[in-house]
């Protein structure tokens, strides 16, 4: 009996032993495979391929993306048990990677990216059809959810297909080649296509020789985003990516420049002058330092406009007192992996993670004397990420006031739009469907501008925030040019857009350039005098532009100077407005007291500890406030 348990112990002791170097080497085996102990993911049997039977001895693969690991119909599709060429190629996808592929291709492994991505605003537009749609009357709110696909051919789908239809993911990558400033969709080539110069000149001399000699050098496919990819789309609409490097686009002809090196001339003959770049920008740092992978393919979710999406802000980097942290351990699988494909080594550090979702920023991390750093996704450099400087952390004044509405340089301004249908055009194109058109809507811009930002409120989680705004719509629309209805008049609508110019520059902007600037409060430009000849003030504002005769308002104006608007709809947004009256009086009082004050004073330095109020029970004899 003794015997017969002594056998079992064994038995049970040995099979314990087993379970636990079984879990110990797949933990083993999981863990160095993040940490890049590994030379990558598991292989896919890759012998049985008939392709590289023609295609022999090709390089410039990623280390993810290698045909010894993945094969080559992983991503290709095709036959590849057949020999020859026809029957081998039967199915192939020659660029893989469009979303009208992706589900069989990207998406077999990446599944939970493809989802991210089909739901993001960068593949439906959501936000801007919405707006389009508000504004062109075809519906009662710009809070509805659209896709760009299903666009119909009323006058806003029409207006969208004629002018804005050209930057969603869904647009299909048709030729081969690199991406560039003209470049729009791609799906997953968007981001994840990088040729290097070996494959670009192997593709040329494909092209030129008529396909004869096949290329060597295959593009590579990763997660090195630079930000080419970012600039076909995003240099459109607000700029950000022209903004970011210092250019505001103007409406010059070549035949306007006279050889000035403040001008450029990018590859689609806009062309820019140089008003100042980004810090960040300057600093070599790219746009996904700041705009990882979690905000650019999105988390899933389908979001109305593109600032709800958006939850990284500049307090997470550039905290206050503590920032919120996360461990290695607590990555979650997408940022692990780029962890790995970024060959990062600070396992043992504490990483910054932005506070509204919680998602990490793996190129962060915190020293052991709670400095935070950043490694740039450029060049690899490190860069000590700043701490608020100890004005704005100590400033009560402004605590509701965004970090941008400070710290922006300058802001693109568009005004005076008109916009008409010309039926007959022969010219036109349907972006959406890539084909010519015969009709289509034109726009007549009358002025572009740059200048500091206006502001504006947004209210969120029942909190007020303080934001740049700059001229969304301010525009007519011929409605009767596209229905040839004449009971169909023409619309006016004066709307601004809350706005992230991406100009951020480490000097803020100065005070008088808010509380007695006409274009920050949302006059428009122009002269705005404090006049005290009398016993009282007065503030006496001259608009630089004519009124426009559908509200006459200064063109370039948001609402009128110290008067109750008559407008109802200020905004592309519905959570976004203007100041109103009690709130521009207020901006004003303080603009009153800096004729005098500097803002360096002793008494302006109280107001931002202290506030206005217990200040204002401390007048000197001396003061004279406004009466308007």
């Amino acid at each position: 009996m003794k015997n017969i348990l002594k056998k079992e112990y064994i038995l049970f002791f040995i099979l314990g032993l087993l379970i636990l170097g079984f879990v110990f080497l797949k933990f083993t085996d999981y863990n160095s495979g993040i940490t890049g102990k590994s030379k990558g993911y598991s292989s896919i049997n890759t012998k049985n391929e008939s392709c590289i039977n023609c295609h022999t001895q090709t390089t410039g693969y990623s280390e993810y993306h290698n045909p010894n690991k993945i094969g080559c119909t992983s991503c290709h599709l095709g036959n590849p048990t057949a020999i020859v060429k026809e029957e081998s190629h039967k199915g192939m996808v020659r660029i893989p990677g469009n979303l009208s592929n992706a589900d069989k291709t990207c998406g077999k492994c990446h599944a939970s990216e493809l989802h991210k991505i089909k739901h993001s605003l960068m593949t439906t537009n959501s936000g801007l059809v919405a707006v389009d749609k508000f504004v062109f009357g075809e519906a009662d709110s710009p809070d509805y959810h659209y896709h760009i696909k299903d666009l119909k051919f009323t006058a806003a789908d029409k207006h969208l297909r004629d002018l804005c239809a050209n930057c969603h993911l869904g647009a299909e990558k048709k030729e081969y080649g690199a991406i560039n400033q003209l470049s729009r969709g791609g799906g997953c080539n968007a981001c994840h296509l990088n040729y290097s110069e070996k494959a670009i000149a192997d593709l040329e001399n494909y092209i030129d020789f008529g396909g004869e000699e096949l290329p060597k050098a295959h593009p590579s496919t990763d997660i090195f985003v630079k930000d080419e990819h970012c600039f076909g789309c995003h240099s459109r609409s607000s700029r950000i990516s022209t903004n970011y490097m210092g250019w505001h686009e103007t409406l010059l002809e070549k035949e306007d420049l006279t050889g000035e090196e403040n001008y450029k001339t990018f590859e689609d003959g806009r062309i820019y002058s140089y008003q100042g770049e980004d810090v960040h920008h300057a600093k070599g740092m790219l746009c996904i330092d700041c705009h990882s992978s979690h905000e650019v393919m999105g988390d899933g979710k389908d979001y109305l406009h593109e600032e709800k999406a958006v939850s990284l802000q500049c307090a997470d980097c550039h905290f206050k007192n503590k920032p919120n942290t996360v461990t290695y351990n607590d990555l979650d699988t997408e940022s692990l992996l780029v962890f790995l494909h970024r060959k990062y080594t600070h396992q043992d550090k504490e990483m910054l993670a932005v506070k509204k979702d919680g998602h990490p920023l793996v190129n962060t991390y915190l020293d052991e004397n709670g400095e935070a750093h950043l490694i740039s996704k450029n060049d690899g450099k490190t860069h000590l990420i700043k701490k608020q400087g100890e004005v704005c952390a100590k400033d009560m004044a402004h605590k509701n006031v965004s970090c941008a509405t400070c710290h922006t340089q300058w802001a693109p301004r568009c005004i005076g739009c008109h916009t008409s249908f010309d039926k007959n055009d022969k010219e036109g194109y349907d972006l959406l469907d890539k084909k010519e058109v015969i009709g289509q809507w034109i726009e007549h811009v009358a002025d572009f501008s740059v200048d500091k930002p206006a502001m504006g409120v947004r209210f969120e989680d029942g909190k007020r925030l303080i934001e740049p705004a700059v001229p969304g719509m301010i525009m007519t629309i011929d409605h009767q040019s596209f229905s040839e209805d004449k009971k169909n008049k023409n619309s006016f609508h004066r709307l601004y857009a809350p706005n992230a110019p991406h100009t951020i520059t480490k000097k803020t902007r100065d005070c008088k350039s808010c509380h007695a600037n006409p274009t920050a409060i949302g006059y428009g430009n122009g002269k705005l005098v404090y006049d005290t000849s009398k016993e009282y003030g007065v503030w006496i504002f001259t608009p630089a532009f004519e009124s426009n005769p559908n509200d006459n308002l200064p063109e370039d104006a948001w609402i009128p100077f110290l008067k109750k608007p008559k407008a109802k709809v200020f905004s592309t947004r519905t959570d976004f407005r203007p100041f109103e009256l009690k709130e521009q009086k207020r901006i004003l009082l303080v603009g009153a007291c800096l004729q005098c004050h500097k803002k360096e004073s002793k008494v302006m330095r109280q107001t931002l500890q202290l506030g206005l109020d217990p200040l204002l029970l401390k007048l000197s004899e001396n003061c004279i406030l406004p009466k308007n």
